[in-house]
Protein backbone atom coordinates (compact mmCIF):
# COMPACT_ATOMS: atom_id res chain seq x y z
CA UNK A 1 0.00 0.00 0.00
CA UNK A 2 1.54 3.33 -1.04
CA UNK A 3 1.41 6.62 0.89
CA UNK A 4 -1.49 7.91 -1.24
CA UNK A 5 -3.66 4.90 -0.42
CA UNK A 6 -2.83 5.00 3.28
CA UNK A 7 -4.11 8.59 3.53
CA UNK A 8 -7.37 7.88 1.70
CA UNK A 9 -9.00 6.69 4.95
CA UNK A 10 -8.61 10.21 6.40
CA UNK A 11 -10.62 11.87 3.64
CA UNK A 12 -13.08 9.25 2.39
CA UNK A 13 -13.86 6.94 5.34
CA UNK A 14 -16.87 4.61 5.28
CA UNK A 15 -17.00 4.48 9.10
CA UNK A 16 -15.70 6.92 11.73
CA UNK A 17 -15.33 6.40 15.49
CA UNK A 18 -15.25 9.36 17.88
CA UNK A 19 -13.19 8.20 20.86
CA UNK A 20 -14.16 10.43 23.76
CA UNK A 21 -17.59 11.32 22.36
CA UNK A 22 -19.50 13.53 24.78
CA UNK A 23 -22.79 15.30 25.39
CA UNK A 24 -21.23 18.08 27.50
CA UNK A 25 -22.09 21.39 25.78
CA UNK A 26 -19.05 22.98 24.14
CA UNK A 27 -16.78 19.98 24.71
CA UNK A 28 -14.55 18.76 21.89
CA UNK A 29 -16.19 15.31 21.98
CA UNK A 30 -19.62 16.86 21.58
CA UNK A 31 -18.63 19.26 18.77
CA UNK A 32 -16.94 16.44 16.84
CA UNK A 33 -20.11 14.34 17.01
CA UNK A 34 -22.30 17.29 16.02
CA UNK A 35 -20.09 18.13 13.00
CA UNK A 36 -19.91 14.55 11.74
CA UNK A 37 -23.68 14.09 12.04
CA UNK A 38 -24.66 17.53 10.71
CA UNK A 39 -22.80 17.15 7.38
CA UNK A 40 -23.42 13.61 6.08
CA UNK A 41 -20.31 12.06 4.51
CA UNK A 42 -22.10 8.89 3.42
CA UNK A 43 -20.71 6.76 6.23
CA UNK A 44 -21.45 5.60 9.78
CA UNK A 45 -20.46 7.36 13.02
CA UNK A 46 -19.70 5.32 16.14
CA UNK A 47 -19.41 7.24 19.45
CA UNK A 48 -16.97 5.63 21.90
CA UNK A 49 -17.49 6.31 25.61
CA UNK A 50 -17.70 3.60 28.30
CA UNK A 51 -19.76 5.88 30.57
CA UNK A 52 -22.65 6.59 28.21
CA UNK A 53 -25.37 4.59 26.46
CA UNK A 54 -25.87 7.14 23.67
CA UNK A 55 -24.35 10.43 22.44
CA UNK A 56 -26.42 12.85 20.35
CA UNK A 57 -29.00 10.11 19.93
CA UNK A 58 -26.50 7.59 18.55
CA UNK A 59 -25.85 4.30 20.36
CA UNK A 60 -22.50 4.47 22.19
CA UNK A 61 -19.86 1.71 22.44
CA UNK A 62 -17.51 1.19 25.41
CA UNK A 63 -14.39 0.82 23.22
CA UNK A 64 -13.17 0.49 19.64
CA UNK A 65 -13.05 -3.27 20.19
CA UNK A 66 -16.86 -3.32 20.56
CA UNK A 67 -17.99 -1.61 17.34
CA UNK A 68 -19.94 -3.90 14.97
CA UNK A 69 -17.47 -3.21 12.14
CA UNK A 70 -13.88 -2.06 11.81
CA UNK A 71 -13.82 1.71 11.31
CA UNK A 72 -11.57 3.39 8.73
CA UNK A 73 -10.94 6.49 10.83
CA UNK A 74 -10.76 7.04 14.59
CA UNK A 75 -10.95 10.62 15.90
CA UNK A 76 -9.43 10.65 19.38
CA UNK A 77 -10.34 13.35 21.91
CA UNK A 78 -9.37 11.84 25.26
CA UNK A 79 -6.74 13.04 27.77
CA UNK A 80 -3.14 12.76 26.52
CA UNK A 81 -2.19 10.04 29.02
CA UNK A 82 -4.90 7.72 27.62
CA UNK A 83 -3.98 8.16 23.95
CA UNK A 84 -1.32 5.37 23.75
CA UNK A 85 -3.97 2.88 24.94
CA UNK A 86 -6.42 4.21 22.33
CA UNK A 87 -3.77 3.84 19.62
CA UNK A 88 -3.12 0.26 20.79
CA UNK A 89 -6.85 -0.43 20.36
CA UNK A 90 -6.77 1.11 16.87
CA UNK A 91 -3.90 -1.19 15.86
CA UNK A 92 -5.50 -4.27 17.45
CA UNK A 93 -8.83 -3.54 15.72
CA UNK A 94 -7.29 -2.88 12.30
CA UNK A 95 -8.20 0.82 12.07
CA UNK A 96 -6.37 2.44 9.13
CA UNK A 97 -6.14 6.07 10.24
CA UNK A 98 -6.42 8.18 13.40
CA UNK A 99 -6.74 11.90 14.09
CA UNK A 100 -5.47 12.76 17.57
CA UNK A 101 -7.20 15.98 18.61
CA UNK A 102 -5.91 15.73 22.19
CA UNK A 103 -3.34 18.25 23.44
CA UNK A 104 -0.69 17.69 26.12
CA UNK A 105 2.20 16.27 24.10
CA UNK A 106 5.53 17.71 22.87
CA UNK A 107 4.24 21.27 23.31
CA UNK A 108 4.41 20.64 27.09
CA UNK A 109 7.97 19.28 27.24
CA UNK A 110 9.75 16.00 28.01
CA UNK A 111 6.77 14.07 29.39
CA UNK A 112 4.71 14.92 26.30
CA UNK A 113 7.57 13.96 23.97
CA UNK A 114 7.79 10.59 25.71
CA UNK A 115 4.08 10.02 25.08
CA UNK A 116 4.55 10.87 21.39
CA UNK A 117 7.48 8.42 21.14
CA UNK A 118 5.33 5.71 22.71
CA UNK A 119 2.48 6.37 20.25
CA UNK A 120 4.88 6.41 17.28
CA UNK A 121 6.31 3.03 18.27
CA UNK A 122 2.84 1.46 18.71
CA UNK A 123 1.55 2.77 15.37
CA UNK A 124 4.67 2.36 13.19
CA UNK A 125 3.82 0.55 9.95
CA UNK A 126 0.29 -0.26 11.12
CA UNK A 127 -1.65 3.02 11.46
CA UNK A 128 -1.32 6.55 10.03
CA UNK A 129 -1.84 9.43 12.48
CA UNK A 130 -2.63 13.13 12.01
CA UNK A 131 -1.89 15.25 15.08
CA UNK A 132 -1.74 15.30 18.03
CA UNK A 133 -2.87 18.72 19.24
CA UNK A 134 -4.83 19.52 16.11
CA UNK A 135 -8.23 20.82 15.01
CA UNK A 136 -8.98 17.87 12.70
CA UNK A 137 -9.95 17.58 9.02
CA UNK A 138 -12.62 19.15 6.84
CA UNK A 139 -13.00 17.59 3.38
CA UNK A 140 -15.85 19.22 1.40
CA UNK A 141 -15.70 16.84 -1.63
CA UNK A 142 -16.73 13.91 0.59
CA UNK A 143 -18.81 15.98 3.03
CA UNK A 144 -16.56 14.99 5.94
CA UNK A 145 -16.20 17.37 8.87
CA UNK A 146 -13.99 15.47 11.34
CA UNK A 147 -13.00 18.62 13.21
CA UNK A 148 -14.18 20.86 16.02
CA UNK A 149 -14.35 23.92 13.75
CA UNK A 150 -17.52 25.98 14.01
CA UNK A 151 -18.79 25.24 10.48
CA UNK A 152 -18.21 23.26 7.28
CA UNK A 153 -16.01 24.78 4.57
CA UNK A 154 -17.49 25.53 1.14
CA UNK A 155 -16.25 23.33 -1.75
CA UNK A 156 -13.38 24.76 -3.80
CA UNK A 157 -9.98 23.97 -5.33
CA UNK A 158 -7.55 25.05 -2.58
CA UNK A 159 -6.06 22.64 0.00
CA UNK A 160 -5.09 24.39 3.24
CA UNK A 161 -2.57 22.55 5.42
CA UNK A 162 -1.81 24.32 8.70
CA UNK A 163 0.14 23.75 11.89
CA UNK A 164 -2.03 26.35 13.61
CA UNK A 165 -5.63 25.49 14.47
CA UNK A 166 -6.31 29.17 15.17
CA UNK A 167 -5.17 30.11 11.65
CA UNK A 168 -7.44 27.37 10.25
CA UNK A 169 -10.51 28.75 12.02
CA UNK A 170 -9.67 32.37 11.13
CA UNK A 171 -9.29 31.54 7.43
CA UNK A 172 -12.45 29.43 7.51
CA UNK A 173 -14.44 32.35 8.95
CA UNK A 174 -12.90 34.78 6.43
CA UNK A 175 -13.59 32.42 3.51
CA UNK A 176 -17.22 31.85 4.49
CA UNK A 177 -17.92 35.59 4.43
CA UNK A 178 -16.31 35.91 0.97
CA UNK A 179 -17.70 32.70 -0.53
CA UNK A 180 -14.23 31.16 -0.97
CA UNK A 181 -14.11 27.36 -1.14
CA UNK A 182 -11.59 24.63 -0.33
CA UNK A 183 -10.82 21.07 -1.40
CA UNK A 184 -9.68 20.33 2.15
CA UNK A 185 -8.65 21.75 5.51
CA UNK A 186 -6.04 19.77 7.45
CA UNK A 187 -4.83 20.91 10.85
CA UNK A 188 -1.60 18.89 11.12
CA UNK A 189 -0.77 19.60 14.79
CA UNK A 190 2.67 18.41 15.88
CA UNK A 191 3.04 15.99 12.92
CA UNK A 192 3.89 12.92 14.96
CA UNK A 193 3.41 10.84 11.79
CA UNK A 194 1.66 12.38 8.75
CA UNK A 195 3.55 15.53 7.73
CA UNK A 196 3.42 18.25 5.08
CA UNK A 197 5.29 16.08 2.55
CA UNK A 198 2.80 13.19 2.89
CA UNK A 199 -0.13 15.57 2.45
CA UNK A 200 1.46 17.35 -0.53
CA UNK A 201 1.98 13.97 -2.21
CA UNK A 202 -1.69 13.14 -1.62
CA UNK A 203 -3.14 16.45 -2.79
CA UNK A 204 -0.67 16.65 -5.65
CA UNK A 205 -2.59 13.68 -7.11
CA UNK A 206 -6.02 14.93 -6.03
CA UNK A 207 -8.20 16.08 -8.99
CA UNK A 208 -10.23 18.39 -6.70
CA UNK A 209 -7.14 20.38 -5.71
CA UNK A 210 -5.56 23.07 -7.90
CA UNK A 211 -3.48 24.91 -5.28
CA UNK A 212 -1.91 23.93 -1.95
CA UNK A 213 -1.43 26.53 0.79
CA UNK A 214 0.75 25.66 3.78
CA UNK A 215 0.91 27.58 7.05
CA UNK A 216 4.15 26.26 8.50
CA UNK A 217 5.77 26.73 11.91
CA UNK A 218 8.36 23.94 11.48
CA UNK A 219 9.39 21.90 8.43
CA UNK A 220 9.94 18.44 9.90
CA UNK A 221 11.95 16.19 7.53
CA UNK A 222 13.56 18.84 5.26
CA UNK A 223 14.70 16.53 2.43
CA UNK A 224 11.34 14.77 2.28
CA UNK A 225 9.54 18.14 2.26
CA UNK A 226 11.71 19.64 -0.53
CA UNK A 227 11.32 16.49 -2.65
CA UNK A 228 7.50 16.57 -2.30
CA UNK A 229 7.31 20.33 -2.92
CA UNK A 230 9.43 20.12 -6.08
CA UNK A 231 7.33 17.27 -7.48
CA UNK A 232 3.96 18.89 -6.73
CA UNK A 233 4.99 22.39 -7.87
CA UNK A 234 5.44 21.06 -11.42
CA UNK A 235 1.66 20.70 -11.77
CA UNK A 236 0.06 22.79 -9.00
CA UNK A 237 0.52 26.09 -7.19
CA UNK A 238 2.23 25.64 -3.81
CA UNK A 239 2.03 28.67 -1.50
CA UNK A 240 3.96 28.56 1.76
CA UNK A 241 3.49 30.95 4.68
CA UNK A 242 6.29 30.50 7.24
Amino acid sequence: MDRYETLEAFFRPAAVAVVGASVAPGSVGSILMHNLLQTPFGGVVYPINPKRKAVHGVFCYPSLMDTPEVVDLAVIATPAATVPTMIEQCVARGVRAAIVISAGFSELGAEGRALEKQIREIAHGKLRIIGPNCLGIIHPPSGLNASFASAMAKPGRVALLSQSGAICTSILDWARERNVGFSTFVSVGTMLDVDFADLMDYFGDDPNTRSIVLYMESVGDVRKFISAARAVARSKHVILVK
